[in-house]
């Protein structure tokens, strides 16, 4: 007998076994949101919703019956049987139920999870990093931490300042004329003293009326007012991050069919939202390009329908413009990513060879080409990949996708932390 829970949590109920669950499964989890992924439309990409999990793997909790031990079976309306009879073994072995077929074939069961939004991100973007962050200038970006900030009248009694508050509160008592304890000590011992020699009936009244007004003042002037009392106040911290911009170039002339705009729009979408998971403070900047470029908003770089011939260095040109009038390389970090179906005029492949290596990747840390093209296409390298291919630098990384579900595999070869998975051109 299996027992297993088929419950969709609603309302986050017992969401504790379903964290437990997610931490003993991740692998198996994490593969089936990336599956997921796949079917998804660009603006589902970072929704939550559900995933399939085989059941393959996923070991549950069951009872059976064992093969040894002493065994005293109870049956629920038993006719047949009394005490000290002896109950023949079913066919099958121990805890194998009867019935054609039963204990036949081999089934997997699957289970259906519910992940927020913040869950599904955490799988789906798991292992990826911009490469090689710079911490080429510290900006502030967020608040983590806190830092000292005076003192306050309200706080925690845990964060009571004794220093401070016994300073205010010898400031009154100093300002209220408070006797001090030895003045009162002084007066009693002046008091006792005229008792002792008999002095002057007049002086030992003035003596002791001295002594009650001071007795009097001690009592209404308290040693610490609640005025007096202080705490260590404490405010938030800005942390410093390292800044950085990741321009975003895509061909868009009339060679690029739509479904092969389809699949860079994914690519920069699924981009734009590992930027916005993974940093605060990432400046993203849309270039669009035919024959000629021209930076646009995220709307128009995603939506508009303009079209024409094409030419690779205008979109290098405007985006080398860009970094130097807004993003100083002793700034910023800078990334480059872009995609094309590397249709280009083979004439401007060499003007475009000669920007990258003389202009554009001594500004950059990274700079990745995605070559997109129809489903089934050949493995025939474009006039562009081989001219890039001739650069050998590092900091440029090349790789091609023609079908919607290979557009995560090439991203993470792209941004992985392992710098052996992103190496090298695909």
């Amino acid at each position: 007998m299996n027992i297993i829970d088929r419950r969709l949590n609603p309302n986050g109920k017992n969401l504790p076994n379903r964290q437990r669950f997610l931490r003993r499964a991740r692998k198996i989890v994490r593969e089936a949101v990336r599956k997921a992924s796949a079917s998804r439309s660009i603006r589902e990409v970072d929704g939550a919703g559900v995933v399939v999990v085989p059941g393959d793997g996923i070991d549950e909790p069951h009872f059976h019956l064992g093969g040894d031990g002493l065994h005293q079976p109870v049956y629920p309306g038993n006719k047949d049987f009394v005490e000290g009879d002896r109950v023949k073994r079913p066919n099958g072995g121990g805890g194998g139920g009867g019935g054609a077929g039963a204990g036949k074939g081999k089934s997997e069961d699957e289970y259906q999870i519910a992940l927020s939004a913040e869950e599904f991100l955490n799988f789906f973007l798991e292992d990826l990093e911009l490469p090689d962050l710079e911490r080429r200038k510290l900006s502030t970006t967020e608040t983590e931490g806190i830092r000292r900030a005076g003192f306050s009248t309200s706080g925690s009694p845990s964060s009571i300042s004794v220093s401070r508050t016994m300073r205010n509160s010898l400031s009154r008592r100093i300002a209220l004329r408070r006797p001090k304890t030895e003045e009162l000590a002084y007066a009693e011992d002046e008091l006792a003293r005229a008792d002792a020699e008999h002095a002057d009936p007049d002086r030992i009244e003035a003596l002791r009326e001295l002594l009650e007004q001071m007795r009097r003042r001690s009592r209404a002037i308290a040693y610490i007012d609640p005025i007096d009392i202080r705490y260590r106040r404490f405010e938030p911290l800005p942390k410093p991050t390292a800044q950085a911009v990741m321009f975003c170039v895509m061909d868009v002339s009339a060679s690029m069919s739509e479904h092969m705009k389809d699949v860079a729009k994914r690519f920069f979408m699924l981009l734009y939202v590992f930027l916005n998971k993974r940093y605060k403070k990432v400046d993203i900047v849309f270039i669009r390009h035919t024959d000629e470029a021209k930076e646009v908003d995220e709307d128009t770089f995603f939506h508009s329908t303009e079209s024409g011939g094409t030419r690779v260095s205008s979109a290098l040109v405007e985006m080398r413009d860009i970094a130097r009038d807004r993003y100083s390389s002793d700034q910023w970090n800078i990334y480059v990513a872009q995609a094309s179906d590397g249709d280009n005029d083979p004439r401007d492949n060499a003007a475009a060879v000669h920007l990258l290596s003389a202009d554009i990747l001594p500004l950059v840390q990274y700079f990745a080409y995605l070559e997109v093209s129809e489903p089934g296409h050949g493995a025939n390298a474009s006039s562009l990949w081989r001219a890039l291919e001739t650069l050998q630098d590092p900091r440029l990384a090349q790789r091609a996708v023609n079908r919607r579900e290979d557009i995560y595999p090439v991203f993470r070869e792209l941004f992985s932390r392992d710098e052996n998975v992103r190496g090298g051109a695909a």
